[in-house]
C-alpha cells in the first residue's frame, strides 16, 4: 500500500513537472509603425520559424466582394519588387526551408521554417511580402484560376464539402460569417485590379499584423534584423470593424441542402455560440469532447457501438472571433432515419443540460486537455502559431502558458450551465444534408 502511494505521488509530481516544463518564454514589443513583434528563443535545435499573422479574414469584405482574404493568401506568393514572379517556393526550398499559409474567417497566417542560419533571409522575405508585393492583372488572373480549382477540389467535388458553407448560411443572417471563407467565384470574377490593390492597402499594413520569430535565435541580433527589414514599412490604414449583430435564435430552424457527391444523407444540428475568447467557448470545447471524442464518448458509444444507429457521429465546437458554430454531424446506418439521429442527439445533450456529468468522465476530459496543452507547445513551429494567435485574436499572449488554467478551473456545474444557456432545442438549426438525387 505504501508503495502504491509512493508511485501515485511520483506520478503527480511528474505530471506537474511536465506542465511546468511547457512554460514558453517570450519577449514582445512594438515597432514605431505599429508592428507587434514576439520573440521566442529555443536553442535546442538549429531551426527557426518566421511568421506573420494579419488580422484579416473572410469576414473582412464588402457586399458582393467575398473571398478577398483567401484570395490574398495565394496572391501574396506571386512575387515582389525584389522576388521574381513564381520563384517564392524555389527560394525557400533552396535555403533548406519550407513554408505555407492559411486563412480563416478571422485572420491570415504566413510562415517559413528554416535552418537557423537562414533567419535573416526569412525576415527579408516576409518584409518583402509586406512592403513590396506585386499586385497586377497577371497575378490576379493566375490566382483566380488557382482559387477556382481549390474550390472545385475541396468543396464542389468533395463528398460533404459544402457542409460548413451550409451551416454558415443558416446560422447567420447579417454577419459576414454567413458567407464562405473562400468566397463566391462570381465576386472574384467581378473584382477589379484597383479593388484588390485597395484591399491590400487597407489590411496588410504592419499595424494590422504580428511578427513572430521562434527558435534558435540570438535575441539582440534578431531585434536588429527586424528593425532593419520591417522598420521602414510605413504604417497602414487604421482598420475599423463594425459588423452587424445577429439576433438570437429563439425557434428551431429547419433546412435542407443537397450534395451531388454523396449517397448517404447526413444530419447537422448546429447552434450559434459565443466567440472563442469567451469562457463559454472553453466550456463548449469540453462538452464536445465529452460527447464525441473517442470510442468511449457518449454519442459514439451509444449511437455507433451499442444501438447501431450511426455510421459516424461527431460534435465540434468551431471557434471564431465574433461567434462560434457548435455543430453535431451524423451519418445514419441501415434503415435509421435522420430524425432518429436527431432524437438521440437531443437526448444526450438534454442529459448534459439536466444532470452533472459523472466525475470520472469529467476527469477524463481534464486529462485530455492537459495532454493537448503539452502537445501544442511541443514544437517551435507550433509555438510560433500559438503566440501569434493568442496575441492577435485573444488579446493575451500569455495564454500560451496559462490557457490550461482556464480549462482546469471549469467545473461540472459550469458545463451544465453553459449547455442550458446555449444548447437548447429552440436555439438550434437542423439541416438535412441530402444526396442530389433526393431533390424533387
Amino acid at each position: 500500500m505504501k508503495q502504491l502511494r509512493l508511485l501515485s505521488a511520483c506520478a503527480l509530481f511528474l505530471g506537474i513537472s511536465a506542465a511546468q516544463a511547457q512554460q514558453v518564454s517570450y519577449q514582445e514589443y512594438d515597432l514605431p509603425n505599429g508592428l507587434h513583434v514576439i520573440l521566442h528563443q529555443d536553442n535546442g535545435a538549429p531551426v527557426v520559424t518566421t511568421s506573420v499573422m494579419y488580422h484579416v479574414g473572410g469576414k473582412d469584405r464588402t457586399q458582393g466582394r467575398t473571398g478577398f482574404a483567401h484570395f490574398f493568401e495565394h496572391l501574396l506568393f506571386e512575387g515582389t519588387k525584389n522576388i521574381e514572379r513564381g520563384t517564392w517556393m524555389k527560394l525557400v526550398s533552396s535555403r533548406g526551408g519550407n513554408n505555407n499559409a492559411n486563412t480563416s474567417q478571422d485572420r491570415t497566417y504566413y510562415y517559413e521554417v528554416f535552418p537557423s542560419n537562414q533567419l535573416e533571409f526569412g525576415l527579408w522575405m516576409e518584409s518583402e511580402r509586406m512592403l513590396h508585393p506585386v499586385i497586377d492583372q497577371i497575378g490576379v488572373d493566375t490566382q483566380n484560376e488557382v482559387v477556382k480549382e481549390e474550390k472545385r477540389l475541396r468543396m464542389d467535388n468533395s463528398p460533404y464539402g459544402q457542409i460548413l458553407q451550409v451551416v454558415g448560411e443558416n446560422l447567420f443572417k447579417v454577419h459576414p460569417y454567413k458567407d464562405p471563407n473562400i468566397g463566391y467565384m462570381e465576386d472574384l470574377d467581378a473584382a477589379t485590379l484597383e479593388e484588390f490593390i485597395a484591399y491590400k492597402e487597407k489590411y496588410y499594413g504592419p499595424n494590422n499584423a504580428v511578427l513572430v520569430v521562434a527558435g534558435d535565435i540570438d535575441i539582440d541580433k534578431t531585434k536588429s534584423m527586424i528593425e532593419q527589414y520591417f522598420g521602414p514599412v510605413p504604417t497602414g490604414q487604421n482598420v475599423v470593424r463594425n459588423f452587424p449583430v445577429e439576433e438570437p435564435i429563439t425557434e428551431e430552424v429547419r433546412a435542407k441542402a443537397y450534395d451531388p457527391n454523396i449517397q448517404i444523407p447526413a444530419t447537422i444540428v448546429a447552434y450559434r455560440t459565443p466567440g472563442f475568447a469567451s469562457r463559454e467557448a472553453y466550456v463548449l470545447d469540453m462538452i464536445s469532447t465529452y460527447l464525441s471524442d473517442g470510442k468511449t464518448s457518449k454519442l459514439y458509444k451509444k449511437m455507433v457501438d451499442e444501438q447501431k444507429q450511426a455510421l459516424q457521429i461527431g460534435a465540434f465546437n468551431l471557434g471564431q472571433e465574433d461567434y462560434g458554430m457548435y455543430l453535431i454531424f451524423g451519418l445514419p446506418v441501415g434503415e435509421n432515419t435522420l430524425e432518429t439521429l436527431n432524437t438521440e442527439i437531443e437526448e444526450e445533450i438534454a442529459a448534459v443540460r439536466n444532470e452533472l456529468i459523472a466525475d470520472k468522465d469529467f476527469q477524463k476530459i481534464q486529462n485530455k486537455f492537459e495532454n493537448d496543452f503539452v502537445n501544442a507547445n511541443s514544437s517551435v513551429e507550433g509555438i510560433a502559431g500559438s503566440l501569434a494567435t493568442y496575441y492577435m485574436l485573444y488579446g493575451d499572449t500569455s495564454l500560451i502558458n496559462k490557457q490550461i488554467d482556464i480549462y482546469r478551473s471549469i467545473t461540472r456545474e459550469e458545463i451544465q450551465q453553459v449547455a442550458q444557456q446555449y444548447l437548447q432545442p429552440n436555439q438550434r438549426v437542423v439541416i438535412d444534408y441530402l444526396p442530389q438525387s433526393a431533390k424533387q
